[in-house]
């Protein structure tokens, strides 16, 4: 199995090798992205889907064992309940209940008036000082799960509200749905991707074992679901020029390395901050691409790294500055 077929399978479950609407259940289905703006979230339906917002899985892989748990809140959780003798998930269950008193009756807050009120409602072990903020807050990774756990939304104000998420989905399910959006995989791609120990990710991995087939990609073995094997091995062709915005679900790891097998051009679209984003052409990786305000328009200025059809960029680029509220947009080609 080649990368060419591996990505196009991908392409095709993410709904860009063709320009068309998927159902609601189809849109609802789709994995964890990194949108940190409302325009990021708009460049992802400008190229060619429709998104809702749901928790769906978030809180599905949350661990329940202290070790797992202390793994995915990272480093500084794991010194500080070390230090100050707490349990992780005794400090995860103490922050997302105050989260939920602080955001109770409707209230919306943004990021600095949420801490604030944490900070009258957690315990100063859990608030270690922040250089940056010149303060005392919640652990980030600690707040960021909390924040999962009570069933927090942003609005498109950039705040903080209560949301109804329903019952909490099987961690299971989270994982069927990773592998029909970026199988063929293994157990480390997923582990990785949703932030799990490897002990916790091979756990749920065993649990589906069943449904999974065993391809070769390279030299190496991965598995995706059994009901996906005639997919994989007949992707549909991927048509046309998509110019995907940074944090789209089709940039995330899994597809890093295929899509830019190039070390040094990876280093330069996925940056940790800033990035780029990425102009595909029939699929492929064909450019890179930022965009500004221009007065009342919008300057997309694209780096080419293969041919691409102007007309079929400018109309994409028009999509893309349509989203953001610009009346036109201007391609500048370098």
């Amino acid at each position: 199995m080649d990368a060419d077929r591996v990505l196009a399978f991908r392409l095709a479950r993410s709904g860009l090798a063709t320009r068309q609407a998927r159902d609601l259940a189809g849109a609802a289905a789709w994995p964890a992205s990194d949108f940190t703006s409302r325009r990021g979230a708009a460049g992802a339906l400008g190229a060619g889907r429709r998104r809702i917002s749901t928790a769906l899985y978030g809180r599905a892989l949350i661990a329940r064992k202290d070790d797992e748990l202390g793994a995915q809140l990272g480093r500084q959780v794991q010194r500080l309940a070390a230090e100050e003798g707490f349990a992780p998930t005794e400090a995860l269950a103490e922050v997302a209940s105050a989260t939920k008193e602080a955001l109770a009756r409707g209230r919306a807050l943004d990021k600095n008036e949420l801490h604030e009120e944490l900070r009258g409602r957690v315990r100063e072990e859990l608030m270690p000082w922040c250089r940056g903020c010149r303060s005392h807050h919640v652990a980030p990774m600690l707040w960021r799960y909390a924040t999962v756990q009570a069933g927090v939304r942003l609005d498109f104000q950039r705040r903080y509200r209560l949301a109804k998420p329903g019952r909490t989905p099987s961690a299971r399910e989270a994982l069927r749905r990773f592998l029909s959006f970026y199988g063929p995989a293994r157990p480390a791609d997923f582990a990785e991707w949703a932030g799990l120990a490897r002990s916790h990710a091979q756990r749920l991995w065993d649990g589906v074992a069943n449904e999974l087939a065993e391809v070769r990609v390279g030299k190496r073995g991965a598995w995706l679901l059994r009901r996906d094997r005639d997919a994989l091995e007949s992707p549909p062709a991927a048509e046309g020029v998509r110019l995907l915005p940074p944090g789209d679900p089709y940039l995330q790891k899994p597809n890093r390395e295929l899509l830019a097998p190039d070390s040094a051009l990876r280093k330069r679209l996925f940056r940790p901050v800033a990035s780029p984003g990425a102009v595909l052409r029939d699929g492929h990786l064909a450019g890179l691409w930022r965009v500004k305000a221009k007065g009342k328009g919008a300057e997309i200025a694209v780096e080419r790294l293969g041919r691409l059809p102007r007309a079929d960029l400018e109309a994409e680029a028009q999509r893309v500055a349509e989203l953001r509220g610009a009346a036109e947009a201007k391609v500048v080609l370098t």
